[in-house]
């Protein structure tokens, strides 16, 4: 088969293609491949365009009078390393025709997944493996200890609540997910939904001693938006502000609006939260909204946290086409600031 013949085919097949012929020069590509190894490796020694030895190797072998051979291989694509599985087969009448599947996406899907499940077992394993030692100890060398008792029993209830709020936001998380692609149709009073969280979190912060300060004079009369979900996101960034930024006594919540802010096209409400706390160290950042990652793990689990509320605030924002900015200095506090569109 030569190149006139097989060169129609390739170009109607999406995945990169190359044909080597019998004088192992690139005889035929399509455009996929074209971007993949350039244009220029049209007529060039195989492994001259392609440089990587195990697929050089296969290419090789099987333009030698070998089988078909399927391989993995890492491949650069507009500068980042992308994973490819390769099928390497002999053509009629001499030459290797090589198709390549790309297969980052599948692989980081599944390295999540794997991931995921390995969070999610360690978070509820903790707690689990707690409440069954108090259990052993309550049922035998405890078991006529008054005092030793109520004090597992208050231990107990505190793991438990943990297994709870954990369960409780991973079907939160999947409930949001599930509806991101579907953007909301009713309309909220933002300044009524915040004063609203401002009274919910109040005892809270009392008992942390931090005044909580609300300016939403510039709120809009209303936002296209899910209630609940946006009382989520605020309840969450709020009470988050005063358990992890409380050392400074003040926690502000102002509301203003722009126009054409990063990542927004034309008017948007931003609602930034403001504490006067530690802050957080810049390089803990970009991965704050990442599934179970926490700043200071035992501290985050001494105050209950279950290590998602961010990643729940990014994926309800994602629903309400919003952004959510994070900027934060060691020692002079964080603030969280949501945008919004408005239409």
């Amino acid at each position: 088969m030569d190149q006139t013949d097989l060169q129609p085919l390739l170009d109607a097949v999406p995945l990169p293609m190359i044909h080597v012929g019998s004088d192992w020069r690139i005889a035929a590509l399509n455009a996929p491949a074209k971007t993949l190894f350039g244009a220029a490796a049209l007529g060039r020694h195989f492994g001259l365009a392609i440089r990587k030895p195990t697929l050089v190797d296969a290419i090789e072998t099987v333009g030698r009078g070998a089988p078909r051979q399927v391989l993995r291989v890492m491949l650069t694509q507009a500068e980042q390393e992308n994973r490819f599985e390769v099928t390497v087969a002999p053509l009629p009448g001499g030459g290797v025709l090589a198709s390549f599947v790309d297969t980052t996406e599948q692989e980081l899907v599944t390295q999540f997944r794997r991931d995921f499940v390995a969070n999610v077992s360690h978070e509820l394993r903790t707690p689990l493996t707690a409440l069954l030692g108090f259990i052993e100890t309550l049922q035998g060398p405890a078991r006529d200890d008054a005092a030793a008792r109520e004090r597992f029993l208050g231990i107990m209830a505190r793991e438990a609540g943990r297994m709870a709020r954990l369960v409780r936001d991973l079907l939160s998380l999947n409930r949001v997910e599930s509806q991101e692609r579907q953007r909301p149709e009713t309309r909220v009073d933002l300044q009524g939904l915040l004063a609203g969280v401002v009274a919910t979190l109040r005892p809270v912060a009392q008992e942390a001693r931090v005044v909580l300060e609300l300016d939403a004079s510039d709120a809009p009369e209303g936002v296209r938006g899910d209630g609940d979900q946006l009382t989520q996101v605020f309840h969450n960034l709020i009470e988050n502000a005063v358990k992890y930024g409380g050392s400074g006594g003040k926690v502000s919540i102002r509301v203003r609006r722009l126009r054409d802010p990063a990542g927004i096209r034309g008017q948007a409400v931003e609602i930034s939260v403001i504490d006067q706390g530690d802050g957080i160290d810049p390089q803990h950042l970009p991965r704050l909204t990442e599934r179970f990652y926490r700043v200071d793990s035992h501290r985050s689990r001494e105050k209950g946290g279950t290590g998602l509320g961010l990643a729940i605030v990014k994926h309800i924002l994602n629903r309400h086409r919003g952004r959510l900015r994070i900027e934060s200095e060691k020692g002079k506090g964080s603030s969280f600031s949501v945008l919004l569109p408005l239409e």
